[in-house]
């Protein structure tokens, strides 16, 4: 099943007889998902997705109709869609491809070592407001908008000044690679 766009009933009656519907069938709903999904999160994310698709839908729907079936209709299309994810990623890891992926992350791992240390030295060398954007947007995971704020800057100039930034320490890095500098 594709997932449409949202799209809102025409009024707000259509609203309040969605969320009296929904919210009476949500329990059944989710023991219906439960019984097929064995994970508790994963089966309260079907049914949050079900919602939101039941909702763009709602207008579709046949007032003399039980909600609940109608409603786990879609919630077996979106489990069907979660267990051929699921499927084809455990297919993936039973191919061997999780000892591939670790194999080759500790073959690298002295490479990304190195890499890590030169980029220390390299952090070291950005200037004080350089580094304090980066640690901003990297570090702290604060939002672009606040950076933008506390920096003066528009966001624009927030987003080309971390590019410039990035471009700026991936080559320090490579140019320390590249003569072997000592990183201690």
């Amino acid at each position: 099943m594709k997932l449409d766009p949202v799209t809102l009933p025409p009024n707000d009656d259509s609203q309040a007889d969605f969320l009296r519907l929904f919210l009476t069938s949500e329990r059944e709903l989710f023991r219906y998902v439960a019984a097929l999904v064995p994970n508790i999160a994963d089966a309260e994310e079907i049914v949050q997705q079900t919602a939101v698709i039941l909702w763009s839908k709602f207008d579709q729907y046949d007032k003399l109709q039980p909600f609940t079936p109608w409603a786990c209709r879609f919630a077996i299309n979106i489990i069907k869609q979660w267990m051929e994810r699921r499927h084809r990623w455990q297919s993936l890891l039973q191919g061997g491809l999780a000892e591939q992926l670790v194999n080759r992350r500790d073959d690298q791992r002295p490479q990304l070592e190195t890499r890590l240390r030169y980029l220390d030295v390299c952090l070291g060398k950005l200037t004080d407001g350089q580094r304090e954007i980066v640690e901003a947007y990297y570090f702290r995971r604060q939002d672009i908008n606040l950076i933008s704020t506390e920096s003066r800057r528009s966001v624009d100039a927030v987003y080309k000044l971390l590019q410039r930034i990035r471009s700026m320490l991936r080559q320090c890095i490579e140019q320390a690679a590249q003569s072997g500098e000592s990183t201690t």
